[in-house]
């Protein structure tokens, strides 16, 4: 149990920004004492612009220093595995960014050290704790659209701008020996992890994954289905090259007795239909949308809470995005 969480970042990119960073700072019993970034300049400018006392350069430096007792990381997912049991080995918990690691084998291999050593390693899937999804699993929990039968994803998006550029400027998200995949297996994450604290563990899936736009060499289409532990079935269709007329962010959970509908990244009314009618429903999220699973994450580590999204209930998340990548 610790009495002040002392955290140090490693990494300091747009995600520590607009979505976790600030949190951090405003959580009682919760303060950052260092920030490590690979680029001298970044690293310093980061730790002088958001009153951070210690920058580094080098991980395990950061890792080392006695006033850091928590470790946040917020790397691309290919050095979440090494940095995460880096933390743990060093008696030091861990809260890392998802999808938990860049592969289901190095998911096995943070909950093996997390194991071995007795230091918990928790996963940012942060929607979890939002007021806009905690509204869709009570509506679904209550009964209001019955017994449910089917689950669908449905995303297409057309291409960023960035996504044409040569490809010695290819981003990290789109380099799959570096994210794990392309932009499937960077926003997916996000829906199965809401998926399966919702409705349990996806216990069989299989895709199909096509490269149609020819901008990146890695998947840009996929189709997928999948099984609930409960037996219900779910299916997926995922598009980042499509035309702006199919524009999609939308997962609908049908019932035998009415269906609701919401969106994962642009939180777009709920929209509820049963046999007495259609019901939007608007929930506003806090302006920083992880301020919520960090405040638990920083509570069960001062011993007054129980934080559960653990590197342990994130890694069914790889092995369904593997399974449908064909990885395994």
């Amino acid at each position: 149990m610790l009495e002040t969480v002392k955290w140090g970042f490693i990494g300091c990119g747009e995600v520590t920004e607009k979505k976790s960073g600030p949190a951090f700072s405003e959580v009682e019993g919760s303060t950052v004492v260092a920030v490590m970034s690979r680029t001298e300049k970044r690293a310093r400018s980061y730790a002088v612009c958001h009153g951070i006392p210690k920058w580094y350069t080098d991980a395990q430096e950061l890792i080392d220093d006695p006033d850091v007792n928590a470790v946040y990381v917020a790397t691309p997912p290919s050095s979440h595995a090494t940095y995460a049991i880096m933390a743990m080995r060093a008696g030091k918990p861990v809260y890392v960014e998802k999808p938990l690691a860049a592969s289901y084998d190095d998911c096995a291999r943070i909950n093996r050290v997390s194991e071995e050593t007795g230091v918990p390693c928790f996963v940012a899937y942060y929607r979890r704790y939002l007021p806009y999804f905690l509204k869709v699993k009570e509506i679904v929990d209550s009964g209001r659209i019955g017994r449910l039968v089917n689950v669908q994803v449905r995303f297409a998006v057309p291409p960023r701008a960035l996504d044409y550029d040569r490809p010695d400027k290819m981003p990290w998200r789109l380099q799959p020996d570096v994210a794990g995949g392309g932009y499937f297996y960077d926003l997916a994450p996000h829906q199965l992890d809401l998926l399966q604290y919702m409705f349990g563990t996806i216990i069989e899936a299989r895709g199909i994954k096509a490269n149609r736009g020819g901008l990146y060499e890695v998947e840009d289409s996929v189709s997928a289905c999948f099984e609930f532990e409960n037996g219900v079935p779910g299916s997926g269709s995922w598009c980042f090259v499509a035309h702006e007329s199919a524009q999609e962010d939308r997962i609908e959970l049908i019932g035998d007795q009415g269906s609701v509908s919401f969106s994962v990244f642009v939180y777009q009314p709920i929209r509820l239909h049963t046999s007495e009618g259609e019901e939007n429903i608007t929930v506003p999220n806090p302006p920083y949308v992880q301020y919520p699973i960090i405040k638990n994450v920083i509570e069960h580590l001062r011993g007054i809470g129980v934080c559960e999204c653990t590197s342990i209930s994130a890694t069914p998340v790889n092995w369904v995005l593997d399974r449908i990548l064909g990885k395994f």
